[in-house]
């Protein structure tokens, strides 16, 4: 039964819980964590970790995307970000860093917003795909709906592995005036890669990307300890919920096509190990993880973090801010640390992905999709 308030004569409202309003509950049984999987498999790529990295240029660049791929995980490069409009983007970096350290808001959101006025040069797009590529890694590269058909054949061309189109609220067709619109479901079966697709916040949009044919939605917008899209937009949807209305959206497409599976991705409101084994109990396969990552030394945003939404020229919905604020120490731990420890802090902000595999070992599940069964309880 939903639960819905009535908010004034003629109006009601559907209540909704965020990550933090859930707790997880042990079953009778527990497990040793070594006999736990945390492996997801999206299409033909096998995965140690079911993470993808968010395509900001805080914590992606070419250089970081192989170090991910060796621990497990899938980085997103911004196909639209510094590496792609910059030929050698590290000044441009640095100027940014230097903004945000003069601890003057507007002026570092100036700088991002200067950075990311050059255009993005198709050249650029293919040569960082081809960079990645020549490290062994899997590539994967993000382009928003308006661009999407503009560059993806250059990605496509370069060699890319999996293809990513992310905005702030997707819908199956995008119209834009003067531009030709875009139709997920005819683009993505023209391709022979996997799609992910999103973000969405609810049961109805979930199901319409799905119907698109894409491998995977993202379920959110990437909130953060900064975001203002609730500010500026007025939209939020609570994280747990939005996980599982789109996994109902799921369960509904399996009977609606006799069995084909689609992966959830969750993004926003995670900056833990519990935070991340909460979206997955809610339905998620795997989480999209930005802020979290930027404290780590190899990130190129030296601890700052920012999102595509910083650099909007018109309309930004994000500050920047410091990663690092969000431990006990300010040191800059290697990325192997955040994501698989061994580490010292207890904040739940290191081991992110050694935090997901010990909770599911002790409430009892050994795999990623088994452990979307556990039980939940609202917490107060």
């Amino acid at each position: 039964m939903r639960d819905v308030v009535e908010i004034g004569m003629g109006k009601t409202a559907r209540r909704g819980y965020h990550l933090d309003d859930l707790t997880l509950v042990p079953s009778r049984r527990t497990r040793g964590s070594a006999d736990v999987s945390i492996a997801w498999q999206l299409d033909a790529h096998r995965l140690d970790l079911p993470l993808m990295v968010a395509p900001s240029d805080a914590v992606v660049s070419p250089a970081t995307a192989a170090v991910v791929d060796k621990l497990g995980g899938l980085a997103v490069l911004n196909g639209e970000g510094l590496w792609t409009r910059h030929e050698e983007p590290e000044p441009v970096l640095a100027r940014i860093v230097e903004a945000a350290d003069s601890g003057d808001r507007l002026a570092a959101q100036r700088a991002v917003r200067d950075a990311y006025a050059a255009p993005v040069r198709p050249e650029l797009v293919a040569a960082r795909i081809e960079e990645i590529r020549g490290t062994g890694a899997r590539t994967s590269i993000r382009f928003s709906p308006q661009n999407a058909l503009v560059f993806a054949n250059t990605a496509l061309d370069a060699g890319v592995d999996v293809l990513v189109i992310q905005g702030t609220v997707i819908s199956a067709e995008h119209v834009a005036a003067g531009r030709e619109p875009l139709n997920l479901k005819t683009f993505i079966a023209l391709l022979d890669i996997p799609v992910v697709v999103g973000g969405c916040g609810d049961y109805q949009t979930a199901l319409h990307l799905m119907r698109t044919g894409a491998a995977g939605v993202i379920v959110g917008y990437g909130a953060h300890r900064e975001s203002t899209t609730h500010q500026v937009l007025g939209i939020e949807v609570p994280m747990a919920t939005a996980i599982a209305d789109a996994a109902a959206a799921r369960r509904d497409y399996l009977d609606e096509t006799g069995g084909r599976y689609v992966h959830l991705v969750a993004y926003g409101d995670m900056t833990t190990g519990g935070d991340a084994a909460k979206a997955i109990a809610c339905g998620a396969d795997a989480v999209m993880l930005g802020e979290p990552l930027a404290l780590a030394a190899e990130s190129p945003g030296a601890g700052w973090y920012w999102d595509p939404t910083v650099s909007h020229p018109k309309l930004p919905r994000s500050w920047m801010h410091h990663s690092r604020d969000l431990v006990a120490d300010h040191d800059a731990p290697a990325l192997s640390e955040v994501l698989l420890g061994p580490t010292a802090d207890a904040s739940g902000a290191r081991n992110i992905f050694g935090a997901l595999r010990r909770a599911m070992a002790k409430c009892g599940y050994s795999s990623v999709k088994e452990f979307q069964k556990v039980e939940l309880t609202v917490a107060g």
